[in-house]
């Protein structure tokens, strides 16, 4: 896991303009000066430190996130940097409470954006709904990602879903995300949560039971 410096990139950006006391002397433009320069430094260090209260705890699963969708290490470091920048620049605008799904929204935006950029081709998969029925759902997460002692077949397989169903399984099987949770992230129905999920969980059975024979 890389390690990524929160505070170059807040202090990269512009720091807002802050408002003078009007208990400060301001007959001195020196004064004035000053006392606008040290409120924007007080509010900038308090910008950062609720920043990284909020959003430094899914840094892991930014990263996860990023890296088996673009399956490329250096892609997803830069694309979990320009996320917490972008995040950092709309946090005054968060009301949430759920910092890790805001967050993931934005990793998984930022992702997407590089993804089509390169001309990746496994953006969508048509849904197969005879697949969907054939009772898939019940696959134990546990049986597809962690039974295999051989990890590198499990990244073969995951690698071989379409970006649309990695996402899906990293969010419900290595996050823990709720399906809502997932369908605010991914900007999809439940529904299409789930039937994605089942047909991601079908395809890694027969890939993974294809490649064990």
């Amino acid at each position: 896991m890389p390690r990524y410096d929160v505070n170059k990139i807040a202090m990269a950006l512009p720091l807002k303009t802050a408002h003078a006391s009007q208990t400060e002397d301001l007959s001195d433009p020196k004064i004035v000066k000053f006392v606008v320069v040290k409120k924007r430094e007080e509010q900038a260090k308090e910008e950062i430190t609720s920043f990284e209260e909020a959003m430094l705890p899914h840094l892991d699963a930014a990263h996860n996130l990023a890296k088996w969708l673009l399956r490329n290490e250096q892609d997803a470091q830069d694309v979990v940097q320009e996320a917490y920048l972008r995040a950092f620049r709309s946090f005054n605008g968060f009301r949430g409470t759920n910092g890790r799904a805001w967050l993931l929204t934005i990793v998984r935006n930022t992702s997407y954006t590089l993804l089509k950029k390169s001309h990746a081709v496994d953006l969508t998969t048509p849904f197969d709904e005879e697949i969907h029925a054939t009772g898939h759902e019940s696959v134990s997460p546990a049986t597809i990602l962690e039974h295999s002692e051989d990890s590198d077949l499990i990244t073969e397989a995951m690698d071989a879903l379409p970006a649309e169903f990695r996402e899906i399984v990293v969010l419900r099987h290595q996050e823990g995300l709720s399906y809502k949770e997932i369908a605010d992230i991914a900007q999809i129905p439940p529904g299409t949560v789930m039937s994605r999920l089942a047909r991601a969980r079908a395809k890694l059975k027969e890939y993974l039971a294809a490649r064990m024979r």
